[in-house]
């Protein structure tokens, strides 16, 4: 009988304290591999010049066989070594691995079998929407995954044709899914977080504020429905997108905290969530999660997410995004049940014990 190697595996869990879609991500890959794999050891690696204290308080909350190493060494001075140098190992800080999943921001030279996740490719589909140092930094990590990279972890089947057209040989890529990060709340969270955010109508929930989001056309839907006094649309996200201002009937609500978006996502009406681009679409689970009914892409990784559960309109033409969302007011129930169903089919011990199935390749 062949026995299973022990192995050390080191993550670089940088990502935990932006508060990102890639941060929900480590979270709750991080916590659910130290569930579910009882046989490795894991070395946690995080760097920051201010904020080290924030992985030692993360780091306090896991239980598992893991190590931590922890680091006052801000993000720019690793895009400096790893992205443009290239030339100090990672073992140099946490020791000998046997494999070294790297973060979305950085991609150090190592000894080890080198894993990495790419969650997307908008920095290079859509530089012109992304702050051009952060798409200066994915270019250069981007070229080194290229050379180095044994395994790269994608969420969808739709970035994994994307990535090969840029150059990642197919039989490198693993698709594993992620899961939804929010929950249906108590309905006096609810009415509390409605108030907070002077909701005092029924409303239709946008996730993100920016082009390739489709703020605009969501916004022209959201009028030919007949929006306003009724019914509001409800925009979480960084405002970033400054060129748009608030109008008639719609409520931009900033980034709020995660009890907010639950919230929020409990309470809607649907979601509306026609992007351009995604590379998985975790709102639409998020919303599945709380039993709100969705408006999404025909195009994408969105219809790979949503499956037969969402109304699919075409995110170009306004119309039938309009169309959508009046089709999904008019049937709410369906889509909800069919929705509370297909989110059973994803989960992050899922995402986890697929992962580890990726470490053992090595």
């Amino acid at each position: 009988m062949e026995v299973s190697k022990i192995m050390k595996i080191g993550i670089d869990i940088s990502a935990v304290l932006y508060g990102t879609g890639v941060s929900r991500y480590t979270e709750n890959l991080i916590k659910n591999l130290l569930l579910v794999d009882k046989e490795n050891e894991y070395v946690l690696y995080g760097g920051s010049l201010r904020r080290r204290n924030e992985f030692v308080k993360f780091a306090s909350k896991l239980h598992g066989n893991f190590k931590s190493k922890f680091f006052f060494f801000p993000p720019t001075l690793a895009d400096v070594m790893w992205n443009r140098i290239h030339k100090v190992g990672i073992e140099r800080l946490i020791g000998k691995v046997d494999v070294f999943h790297s973060s979305d921001w950085t991609q150090p030279p190592s000894k080890a079998f080198k894993v990495t996740t790419v969650h997307d490719l908008i920095p290079l589909k859509f530089p012109k929407f992304i702050h051009s140092k952060i798409v200066s930094v994915h270019k250069r990590r981007f070229e080194w995954v290229k050379k180095e990279a044994d395994r790269v972890i994608v969420p969808s089947n739709a970035t994994k044709e994307d990535l090969s057209v840029y150059g990642i040989p197919k039989e490198k890529i693993r698709i594993i899914p992620e899961a939804p990060v929010h929950s249906l709340v108590k309905p006096a969270i609810m009415e509390s977080v409605k108030r907070k955010y002077k909701l005092r109508t029924k409303y239709l929930l946008a996730v993100g504020v920016s082009p390739y989001k489709n703020t605009e056309r969501i916004i022209k839907a959201f009028d030919l429905v007949g929006g306003g006094s009724d019914l509001k649309l409800v925009v979480v996200g960084r405002p970033n997108y400054t060129e748009i201002d608030e109008r008639r009937g719609v409520v931009f609500v900033g980034a709020g905290s995660d009890e907010d978006w639950s919230a929020l996502h409990s309470g809607a009406e649907a979601l509306i969530f026609p992007s351009l681009y995604e590379g998985f679409g975790l709102p639409i689970l998020d919303a599945f999660n709380c039993k709100t009914p969705v408006v999404t892409s025909n195009i994408s990784s969105m219809p790979e997410v949503a499956g037969d559960a969402a109304v699919l309109v075409d995110p170009y033409d306004v119309n039938s995004i309009a169309e959508g969302i009046e089709k999904i007011l008019r049937g709410k129930k369906g889509f909800v049940d069919k929705g509370t169903r297909r989110v059973k089919e994803f989960s992050w011990e899922k995402t986890a014990r697929e992962t580890l199935k990726v470490y053992k390749e090595n």
